[in-house]
Formats: C-alpha cells, structure tokens, sequence
C-alpha cells in the first residue's frame, strides 16, 4: 500500500506546484494592446460638433484581469495612438475619460474596452475609443 501511495503524493504535489505557476493577467509577457483615441468636440450643450480628431497627449489606462484601480498608464502619441508593451495572456480592461454627453454629470466618465491576449507574441488591436470634450 505504501508503494501506490508515495507515487501519488508526489503526482499530486507537482500538480498543485504547476497549476499555482499559473501566471495572471499583467506585464511580463511578449503581446502589447495598441489603439487610438477619437475626440469628438462639441458645443457646451452637445448640440454642435465642432470637430473631431484624434486626441494628442491623452491618459490611456491599463486594468489587468480583475485589479480594482488601473494597472499601468500612459499617453497618446501625436495622432492619438497607445500601446501597452510586454502583457501576459489574460483580460484586460482599457479605458480614457470623457465628458459626459448625456448632461447627467459635470464628473469625466470612463469609455471602457475590454480586449484579450490569447497567445504569446500577440498584438491586439483594441476597437477605436471616442471620447467628448
């Protein structure tokens, strides 16, 4: 009885060792989530665009998996583009702040994509976020 035991602890043990191995959402990886930010400028009563273009110098922000605050962060380049580098598999949240166009709020509201990586080596490409200023 000894002999079947042994074997099997010792199975089970490197089961638990590699499924706790298992690495979550976050940096680390070889993928990246890249995209743009779209500006829809409007009058103070949302009732006149003024303009659209794609926003310079914005704050993009990274939620990896099920974090409760944002993960990592950075800017708009020239013509609204973003890239977060190095990600592992997983789901991640991306989002900008906007103002609300719906008057409900003078506070900025989050516009929320949610993407994930599914293979090393990725490049995930998040669908357009527009804002309103």
């Amino acid at each position: 009885m000894k002999k079947i035991f042994y074997p099997m602890l010792v199975f089970c043990f490197f089961g638990l060792v590699l499924q706790s191995c298992k690495k979550e959402a976050g940096s680390g990886g070889s993928s990246s989530i890249y995209g743009k930010v779209l500006v829809m400028d409007y009058n103070s009563t949302f009732t006149e665009l003024l303009e659209q273009y794609y926003g310079q110098d914005l704050d993009v922000y990274l939620i990896y998996g099920d974090d409760k605050s944002y993960s990592d962060h950075t800017k708009t380049s020239y013509n609204g583009t973003y890239e977060f580098k190095y990600l592992r598999q997983g789901t991640y949240h991306v989002y900008v702040y906007s103002k609300d166009s719906t008057l409900q709020t003078n506070a900025m509201v989050p516009v929320v994509k949610e993407v994930s990586i599914s293979e090393n080596r990725q490049e995930v490409e998040v669908p357009e976020i527009t804002i309103f200023q």
